[in-house]
């Protein structure tokens, strides 16, 4: 197995490595996040990406995304540290940092063959299924139902043992 670091790949190595595998005809899947303080719902949302295919690429959110995303304090985690998590699954076959506001231009670069989303959108609210569309680019929606997130982990938090 190998280590969470070597999956770790800057964007433009990604680009050359999934092409490699792509004309070796391995199904590529792209799944992006944040991934602030990784709990269950993350793990659930890549073990659905990967069933989608062979390769499963994740995008995270560089810190710059994260803040205009999530907000001010946020995010918890650097994009290494975080990266490093997200590698550290075993259904993680490689990562990337991204700075952009979605994975739209990463869907142009890569040309994965299945676009994974995780529950909290639908088919209709995926910010680049015009892009996937065009591309011919699957979208999957995969993963458990929205109950669980960093926010509502970091507020309970907040509130302490007794509300």
């Amino acid at each position: 197995m190998r280590s969470a670091q070597s999956k770790i790949l800057s964007r433009e190595s990604a680009s050359a490595v999934l092409a490699k595998l792509k004309r070796e005809g391995k199904r590529v899947v792209l799944a992006n996040g944040c991934f602030d303080m990784l709990h269950v719902g993350h793990v659930r949302y890549l073990s659905g990406a990967k069933r989608e295919g062979d390769i499963l690429i994740v995008a995270v959110n560089a810190d710059s995304s994260v803040r205009g995303l999530k907000g001010p304090g946020r995010p918890i985690l650097d994009e290494r540290a975080r990266a490093q998590l997200v590698a550290s699954l075993r259904d993680v076959d490689y990562v990337a940092i991204f700075s952009d506001p979605n994975v739209e231009a990463l869907l142009e670069e890569w040309r994965p063959d299945v676009h994974a989303k995780g529950t909290d959108y639908t088919a209709e609210t995926v910010p680049e299924r015009a892009a996937s569309a065009r591309l011919g680019i699957r979208v999957a929606i995969v993963g458990d139902p929205k109950d669980h997130s960093t926010r509502a982990f970091l507020d309970s938090i907040r509130k302490g043992p007794h509300g």
